[in-house]
């Protein structure tokens, strides 16, 4: 039976655990992450999942601290799996397991190395992104591939929506590899890093709309950061405007400039200044949710309302 050390986080982390055990690994130890109080926590988690299994499973604040590459190292591993786990691996951890270390990445390598690869992904319009299995080294994401799993990303899809399908990308593609590492035959397809670029984490102050965005631009920028993540926003003359659902839209028939409109009853439109418009689905302005005050029709979000 081969023996690994499982770097894991997130519902990535969950499901590819699953798999390690269900082809009978022998996980020897998990490393994970303690729950950020600060963070919406809406994925499963891997810590519950260790629990459930009986596995030994630690949280350490930094994972190549001494203390910690010496107990890993007594453990003499097969294998690393890094799976969502947020933290990187230097080289003196990476040295240690006698097959390979191997992480699972949520894009199709080499696009999108680094954070956040779906907000990202939907952020530049893509049409498609999935899970790469690919070899660790000291730089991240640009380690030779062994498998990748794509799947659509449909123009209304939110980030949730698609990381739910790069969850199951990565649970078949580690499926599917798994034997092949365990008997030590798997492909290996370096990467070309000129094809991709690397993309870094996000905040809050980066869903803010800029002035000179396009519709469909707004329309990627709501869908990449709505819920669980902050929201996209303007601050506006009324206060803070937070965009959770938008959908593309023809231009509202009447003659209207760039700016927020009310128009067929209560639809709310957005005519984006460099153009297209949105019908603007769930919102929130100036405490309310999905109306604009009864005296305003219309007013220009980055200037001034009428």
């Amino acid at each position: 039976m081969k023996r690994a050390v499982v770097f894991a986080y997130h519902n990535v982390g969950v499901r590819c655990l699953r798999v390690l055990l269900s082809q009978n690994v022998e996980v020897e130890l998990v490393v994970t992450h303690e729950d950020d109080p600060r963070e919406d926590i809406w994925f499963d988690s891997v810590a519950e999942l260790c629990g459930q299994h009986g596995l030994r499973c630690i949280s350490p604040d930094d994972p190549n601290a001494p203390d910690v590459v010496d107990e890993i190292k007594a453990l003499a591993p097969d294998f690393f799996f890094s799976l969502y786990y947020r933290n990187m691996l230097r080289e003196p951890l990476l040295a240690i397991p006698r097959r390979g270390a191997f992480n699972m990445h949520g894009s199709l390598l080499p696009k999108y190395r680094g954070r956040a690869p779906v907000n990202w992904a939907i952020i530049h319009g893509e049409t498609e992104t999935g899970a790469t299995l690919h070899v660790m080294n000291a730089k991240p994401d640009n380690g030779a591939v062994i498998d990748q799993f794509a799947v659509p990303i449909l123009i209304d899809d939110t980030a949730i929506e698609v990381f739910r399908k790069v969850t199951v990308a990565a649970e078949i593609c580690l499926d599917r590899a798994l034997p092949g590492l365990l008997s030590g035959r798997y492909p290996l397809e370096p990467q070309n890093l000129a094809l991709g670029a690397y993309f870094g984490s996000r905040n809050a102050e980066d869903g803010r709309i800029q002035p000179d965005s396009t519709a469909l631009q707004i329309h990627n920028l709501v869908r990449a950061v709505t819920h669980p993540y902050p929201g996209a926003f303007i601050d506006t003359p009324m206060g803070r405007l937070v965009i959770w659902k938008t959908r593309l839209a023809d231009t509202p028939p009447a003659a209207h400039g760039p700016g927020i409109h009310r128009l067929k009853g209560e639809q709310v439109y957005l005519i984006a200044p460099a153009g297209g418009c949105l019908r603007l689905l769930d919102f929130e302005i100036d405490g309310r949710t999905n109306t604009l005050p009864a005296t305003v029709d219309s007013f220009d979000p980055f200037g001034k309302s009428s």
